[in-house]
């Protein structure tokens, strides 16, 4: 994939001054964090090192990078490694790709209270899934999945989901079986629309008379028990979204699907079309018409604002597993269901020896390797003639 002309880190350095002097008070550290990584990243702030080709000799310097889960350039490093353990997990059966959304009215008071209810959104869809599959009415069988967290929209207004992917069956209640889900579908959407929103709306209520829950703003109000309750009424009066997209094949498909939704930020940098001293413009999808494409624009700030609005509680993980899948039952239920489908166990995957693809000699393409680590002082005080050298040798 090609480098885009424009990232998240040239708004930052054109209008991240302004940002800061509107919103800095309202910022938590953690974006503040974020805002620094991102306009660090692959910089000499970071330090790097100096890198050599086997093939021709040629030397370059290359910069480190932030590492930052919601930086747009430190993703893929990230997304590549998941996926290879993933491939040791996946069955040979048809997968199914289900996602959980609440109502508009809740948003508000989630983006109040993320930790929280960021959390009872993974818990509901997963007692969801979990409940529904086992029922003998359904597929009577124990189910295992994974889920993934995103909070934003094409827009990068809040929008907070669950993606959920889920293996086309389950173990039966003795374990001495695999259940097959029906062809077309998994289990149905509107039964699981009914319960998510029951096993939601409960829940909530609960952390209410808990006091677990944080009003202020436009939801100071809710802090009034009675307000909180017509609320509660109100999320009763209309079908709450679990959408069920056709199912995606086979496990050669599935790591290929997965990649597009496991290690998302709010905005990659491809959709950034143009940056300019004031606005910043970005492609989108409008999925209410067909998934036509548009192109917003809008100032440095109100990017900023958007983005950042999406950054996660510190050390709140964003993919979470379920059922035989569960980090804890995953090494004696996953051999168990792989030998009940038939399925030989998968080889072991071989380390691999081949360059990632930023470690190519731009020259001959062949791998390039560290010869020398760059403190960022290093970098910063090195003549500007001695690393025109270097690239040029």
């Amino acid at each position: 994939m090609t480098r885009p002309p424009w990232e998240v880190a040239d708004v930052i350095h054109r209008g991240g001054s302004r940002f800061l002097d509107r919103y800095q008070n309202a910022l938590t550290w953690p974006q503040v964090k974020v805002l620094n990584a991102i306009a660090r990243c692959r910089t000499a702030a970071l330090g790097g090192h100096r890198d050599q080709c086997d093939g021709c000799g040629h030397r370059t310097i290359s910069y480190n990078s932030c590492r930052n889960r919601h930086c747009p350039k430190c993703q893929t490093n990230a997304r590549d490694k998941w996926l290879r353990a993933r491939q040791q997990e996946l069955l040979p059966v048809t997968y199914y790709h289900l996602v959980f959304s609440v109502p508009h009215t809740l948003v508000p008071l989630m983006w109040q209270n993320k930790k929280a209810l960021f959390t009872l959104l993974f818990e509901a869809s997963a007692a969801v899934l979990l409940e529904v599959a086992a029922n003998p009415k359904h597929l009577g069988a124990e189910i295992g999945f994974l889920s993934v967290l995103h909070t934003w929209g094409q827009t990068l207004q809040p929008h907070p989901h669950i993606h959920c992917v889920v293996p086309g069956g389950g173990l039966s209640p003795g374990h001495e079986r695999w259940i097959r889900s029906p062809r077309k579908f998994f289990v149905p959407v509107r039964v699981l629309s009914r319960v998510f929103r029951g096993k939601f709306v409960a829940a909530l209520k609960k952390l209410f008379r808990r006091n677990k829950l944080r009003f202020f703003g436009t939801c100071e109000r809710l802090s009034d028990p009675k307000e909180f309750a017509a609320l509660t009424r109100t999320l009763f009066r209309d079908e709450w979204v679990v959408y069920a997209k056709r199912p995606f094949g086979g496990p050669e498909h599935v790591l290929h699907y997965l990649a597009r939704y496991t290690h998302r930020v709010a905005i990659s940098n491809h959709r950034i079309l143009n940056v300019t001293d004031t606005d910043v413009s970005f492609r989108w999808k409008d999925y209410k018409h067909r998934s036509k494409h548009r192109v917003m624009t809008l100032p440095h700030e109100e990017f900023l604002r958007r983005f950042l609005q999406h950054v996660l509680p510190r050390g709140f993980p964003r993919i979470r597993y379920f059922g035989f899948l569960a980090n804890r039952r995953r090494s004696l239920l996953l051999p168990l269901c792989r030998s009940l489908v038939g399925a030989l166990s998968p080889p072991s995957a071989p380390a691999s020896t081949a360059p990632a693809a930023g470690h190519l000699c731009p020259r001959c393409h062949a791998p390039m390797r560290i010869i020398q680590r760059l403190t960022a002082s290093e970098l910063l005080c090195e003549p500007a003639r001695r690393v025109a050298a270097i690239d040029s040798s």
